[in-house]
């Protein structure tokens, strides 16, 4: 019986996923490519902690959003849920990664001026203890280590309410001119 829950989960998975991943390509990215050309990473950020714009498809799906912003530092708060347990029964990595990932770079676009974005081309996670769904809201909260011509460095701490630290972060990120950016995202 197991084998056959198996062979049919197999089969359905492949077109729920790609249902899923077509309803999200039909929802809003944070601005268009022309708007984020034109706007410091400082102006952009604060407009999307404010509503004014919104935050990006993923931060829905993981549950987790941008709640502070200023120069050199960023802050988000999530909510592990159980639906995001791996096979032990604890939320998996890939949501405090995903979360401090998220920190990080905003940490980083924050003193970007206009004209520039980022890209992520290292990310170290270091897990201290296990996130479960009880653990209440955590918050990421990044902040800029250096800035250079071309790189720039910075670090997040993953943490509950009470300060209990669930996990830390680093990230290097390469700076490009938004103007040598010639593909809309979605093609």
């Amino acid at each position: 019986m197991a084998q056959t829950l198996e062979k049919e989960v197999r089969t359905e998975w492949p077109s729920s996923d790609e249902k899923e991943r077509d309803a999200a390509l039909d929802k809003p990215a944070p601005a268009p490519l022309e708007q984020l050309k034109q706007r410091s990473g400082l102006d952009l950020l604060r407009d999307v902690v404010s509503g004014v714009l919104p935050s990006g498809p993923m931060n829905h799906t993981l549950d987790f959003f941008l709640v502070e912003i200023e120069p050199g530092r960023a802050v988000y708060q999530g909510n592990p849920k159980a639906a995001y347990f791996n096979l032990l029964g604890s939320v998996h990595g890939g949501w405090s990664a995903a979360i401090l990932d998220s920190c990080l770079g905003c940490a980083i676009h924050s003193v970007l001026p206009v004209g520039k974005g980022y890209a992520t081309i290292e990310l170290k996670v270091n897990f201290v203890r296990a996130v479960t769904a009880s653990c209440g809201p955590l918050r990421a909260e990044g902040k800029v280590i250096n800035i250079g011509g071309r790189v720039g460095t910075a670090e997040a701490r993953l943490t509950d309410a009470s300060g209990l630290l669930y996990a830390h972060a680093t990230t290097t990120c390469l700076f490009f001119d938004m103007s040598e950016r010639k593909r809309d995202r979605s093609g």
